[in-house]
């Protein structure tokens, strides 16, 4: 994409609603603008990054065996009284009545839905098990919608329902969930640290969140610091034994604060970390709390009715591109991890109207769209300051710089973003570098 004909409204000055650094670099760079309180509107920017995020996402649950559907935002009281929530879930559901008067909501989660989905259309055992997910927006009224897209009211969210016969089968789609959360962070960049946590109005029994530690955290976490280092699950068989690998991270202290035990947390001494955190994925096992009061059964093999135990698990989309941000950026702007990033390659022409090198560009741009590369291209007629700050700001990973005096030598310079180390190379070596 040229920069000249993008929509990218870049800002030189920091709005003054902006209180951490990913809601002040969102909106400088042009990710976001905000619609109303705790509402957003994604710019071709972030849609992009939104877009990339929600790819691994995508990924990462149809490896672990999960099914793609897509629900209704607008959901039926009917099947919230069912369920005995429509009345407890309190303030944060918006409620609505449609034009017959009917008890409407504009859906936080979908439990319910999923639910009723089952009920309609699983009739057997041999059905099971089964997991369906969606990437979807969801609304939650916040009384106090703050930090941008990491406490909004509307989001970007993947939710992911299981359904199972027996505990024992239900535990494995929790570890399979487990598991798959801590590859899908880590291939953005991101150690998310899962910690025993409070259900809250999800319920259940069973309960981990997945932590990224950031000085703008909401809530206070605790951990062993031996979690900061563990490795990631590598060439993970889903269908076979996860306990092992949910055990090994579960085995050091980690607890968010409403779980934090101070007499045992006492125990680690220098090896407790004690920290801000940010949540960027929930998942919760519960049992037959919603398939038993919405009366969801299948046929077990000797005729009688089982009914299913159930889990969900929930990350945040549009919350990530916040989380990313805070643990990865600099004095300049954004530093996006390759995986996310909106672009792979910002080129950077230094001379725009130069003959040589508007052709240098305008081949090498060629070439690493052939090879499949994302670039942006700065080839706006203005000062080299500038367009190296913009770059900056919008943090795309390797950056290009084609001027008359490098092309006279028959070089040109990349950069990397991350670290900010730069090379002269030729245009063929750039060109088999960026293209690997």
């Amino acid at each position: 994409m040229r920069l000249s004909r993008s929509f990218i409204p870049t800002l030189k000055e920091t709005p003054t609603e902006a209180q951490i650094v990913s809601h002040r670099l969102m909106l400088r760079a042009g990710l976001i603008r905000q619609h109303a309180a705790g509402i957003y509107n994604w710019l071709p920017l972030g849609t992009r990054v939104l877009q990339n995020i929600a790819q691994i996402v995508r990924e990462e649950q149809n490896a672990a065996g999960a099914q793609e559907i897509i629900m209704p935002t607008v959901q039926s009281g009917e099947l919230w009284k069912e369920s005995g929530r429509y009345d407890d879930y309190g303030p944060e559901m918006l409620r609505i009545k449609d034009r017959h008067e009917r008890d409407m909501l504009y859906g936080p989660t979908h439990e319910e839905v999923v639910t009723d989905i089952f009920r309609n259309n699983v009739k057997s055992y041999r059905d099971l098990p089964l997991n369906l997910y969606q990437i979807h927006w969801k609304f939650r009224d916040e009384v106090r919608p703050r930090f941008g897209v990491m406490r909004g009211r509307e989001f970007l969210m993947k939710d992911a329902y299981s359904f199972d016969t027996d505990f024992a089968r239900a535990k494995h789609a929790y570890n399979q969930m487990f598991v798959a959360y801590l590859r899908t962070f880590a291939r953005m960049g991101l150690r998310a640290i899962p910690m025993r946590a409070d259900s809250g109005p999800i319920g259940g029994d069973m309960s981990h969140e997945f932590i990224v530690l950031a000085e703008t955290g909401e809530s206070a976490v605790f951990c062993h610091k031996g979690l900061l280092e563990k490795p990631i699950p590598q060439g993970v068989n889903y269908e076979g034994d996860l306990q092992a690998i949910v055990d090994d991270w579960t085995s050091l202290y980690a607890a968010t604060e409403e779980k934090h035990d101070a007499a045992v947390a006492a125990k680690l001494g220098a090896d407790l970390v004690s920290a801000r955190g940010i949540e960027v994925g929930h998942i919760f096992h519960f049992g037959t709390k919603y398939s038993a009061a919405m009366k969801a059964t299948v046929a077990g093999p000797d005729g009688t009715n089982i009914t299913p135990m159930m889990g969900s698990y929930g990350i945040g989309v549009s919350r990530l591109a916040g989380a990313i941000i805070e643990a990865s950026h600099d004095d300049a702007g954004i530093i996006w991890p390759e995986s996310v990033a909106p672009y792979r390659v910002g080129l950077i022409n230094l001379k725009t109207g130069d003959a040589a090198c508007d052709a240098a560009c305008a081949d090498l741009y060629a070439k690493l769209a052939a090879a499949g590369v994302s670039v942006l291209y700065d080839d706006r007629d203005e000062r080299p300051g500038v367009k190296f700050a913009n770059m900056d700001l919008i943090g795309v990973p390797w950056h290009v710089v084609i001027g008359p005096k490098g092309l006279a030598k028959g070089q040109i310079e990349l950069k990397r973003r991350a670290g900010g180390a730069r090379e002269e190379l030729s245009i063929d070596a750039v060109l088999q570098k960026l293209s690997t």
